[in-house]
C-alpha cells in the first residue's frame, strides 16, 4: 500500500467522521442553525474535484470510495438544510399568521 494513498485515506476518515455527526445535528434538531450554505458548497466542491482528480489520473483506488462517501454524506446535510429551512420559515408564517 502506497504511504501516499494512506495518507490521504486518514484525511478523508478524518474529515469523514464530522459529516454524519452534521447529518444527526440537522435531522435532531431541524435547525438550520449554525450551518453555512457557503462552505457546505466548498466542501462538496473540493470532495468533487478530488474525485475528478482520481478518475483523471487514472489512480482509482479504494480511496475514491472515500471520497466517494464523504461527497454523499454532505450532499445529504446540503439537502437537510434546505428542508429545515423550510420548515422555519413555514413556522415563522404560521406564527405570523396567529
Amino acid at each position: 500500500m502506497e504511504i501516499v494513498a494512506v495518507l490521504e485515506c486518514v484525511m478523508l476518515v478524518c474529515f469523514g467522521l464530522s459529516w454524519p455527526i452534521s447529518v444527526y445535528k440537522s435531522l435532531k434538531t431541524r435547525s438550520t442553525a449554525g450551518k453555512s450554505v457557503a462552505f457546505t458548497v466548498a466542501i462538496l466542491v473540493g470532495y468533487a474535484a478530488g474525485i475528478v482528480g482520481k478518475i483523471i489520473s487514472g489512480n482509482i483506488t479504494y480511496v475514491l470510495i472515500l471520497y466517494l462517501i464523504n461527497f454523499v454524506v454532505v450532499c445529504f446535510d446540503f439537502v437537510l438544510y434546505f428542508v429545515n429551512r423550510r420548515r422555519e420559515r413555514m413556522q415563522t408564517v404560521g406564527v405570523a399568521k396567529e
